[in-house]
């Protein structure tokens, strides 16, 4: 299986991070408060913890808890008869076995679209080993969202649109920015309307409406339980989260000046740009409606001045790992240099990451 290997030295990597970090707190004593809670909490620290704590008692905390939308954990809630090691252990179950699946669907939706082996094998691997990708080994909802949206996507390319639309649903209910997989399946659904009966068009638009009505379910629930079907999304604007909306070309714009003066902002504006080059690449060596997904992508992430968790939330959109596996294709030294950059880069961020220092 072509997802296998970069999927189980991703865990490795990982796993000895988690070691070195716990390493560091025990017995060279970094004496930092995060640092001793993340290590201790390991493989179920920072977003994960949240996913726990709402699969074993719900949502207690509506301030904060209601901006983690409630199919992930549902996934984990089965695990309650066991205490929290049950619940634990489905979370890391899902999450990891989210990840090997992700990694073969890459790997498929590579090929189908170019045809190039070998670029289907480095997205698969890319995918697995990228700087944000150590969260796949922790109780993260990314591995399976992002499973979702691919195959959402790739139903839709294959016209199964029904298929489509129960991914597309499921992908809405499990992630604030779920919604977004509308544009691009808009996109897809708009290709070849002509002589299509009335049964095929209603396939593609329950397609297009099925991501926004997974998200209606969620906030509904939320309006009948706290009187607000907004507050998944305001709970994102709580100081020390991603604070106020604001324009994203402000940000942008703030993100080129600070780069010009030398200022890389903890690490998050190189990917910015990163982000829009790959873009323009994106856009004429891809389809439209991965170039759609991914601005959308990319706008929602600038939307605030709080950057962190960028990485992780442009990783999450799959298109830009298709174009770093596109990019990278000349010569095996190039791509193994571009593989062992990414680790050593994957490895680093896990670290801070269980150290307390960076945010996932």
């Amino acid at each position: 299986m072509a997802a296998a290997p970069g999927w189980l030295v991703a865990r490795v990597v990982v796993l000895a991070v988690l070691v070195l970090a716990r390493f560091l707190v025990g017995h060279l004593h970094v004496s930092a408060h995060l640092a001793h809670v993340r290590s201790h909490q390991g493989l179920l620290a920072w977003d994960a913890d949240w996913y726990r704590r709402i699969a074993l008692g719900g949502y207690a905390v509506p301030a904060k808890s209601l901006r983690f939308f409630p199919v992930f954990p549902l996934l984990a809630w089965p695990g309650r008869v066991l205490g929290g090691a049950g619940v634990s252990a489905l979370l890391l179950l899902s999450a990891n076995g989210g990840a090997l699946l992700l990694g073969g669907l890459i790997h498929r939706v590579a090929l189908e679209h170019t045809g190039d082996e070998a670029l289907a094998r480095r997205a698969a691997w890319l995918v697995a080993l990228a700087p944000p990708a150590f969260v796949m080994v922790m109780g993260y909802a990314e591995p399976v969202a992002v499973s979702l949206a691919v195959v959402a996507l790739l139903a839709a390319a294959r016209g199964r649109w029904w298929w489509a639309a129960a991914a597309a649903l499921a992908y809405g209910a499990m992630r604030p920015i779920g919604l977004l997989l509308a544009a691009p399946l808009a996109v897809q659904a708009a290709l070849h309307l002509r002589g299509l009966d009335g049964k095929a068009l209603l396939a593609r638009a329950a397609a297009v409406a099925a991501a926004p009505a997974g998200a209606a379910v969620y906030l509904g629930w939320a309006a009948l339980r706290f009187g607000d079907g907004l507050l998944p999304y305001k709970a994102q604007q709580i100081k020390g989260l991603r604070g106020p909306t604001v324009n994203p070309l402000v940000v942008f714009g703030h993100v080129v000046r600070r780069l010009a003066a030398g200022d890389i902002g903890k690490g998050h504006y190189p990917w910015v740009v990163l982000a829009v080059i790959a873009l323009v690449v994106m856009a004429r060596r891809w389809p439209l409606s991965y170039t759609v997904f991914a601005l959308a992508t990319l706008a929602t992430a600038l939307a605030s001045y709080n950057l962190n968790s960028v990485e992780r939330y442009l990783w999450g959109c799959f298109p830009f790992v298709l174009v770093a596996a596109g990019v990278t294709g000349s010569g095996r030294r190039r791509q193994l240099a571009v593989l062992v950059a990414s680790t050593v880069a994957m490895a680093g961020y896990a670290l801070a990451a269980f150290l307390g220092s960076y945010v996932p």
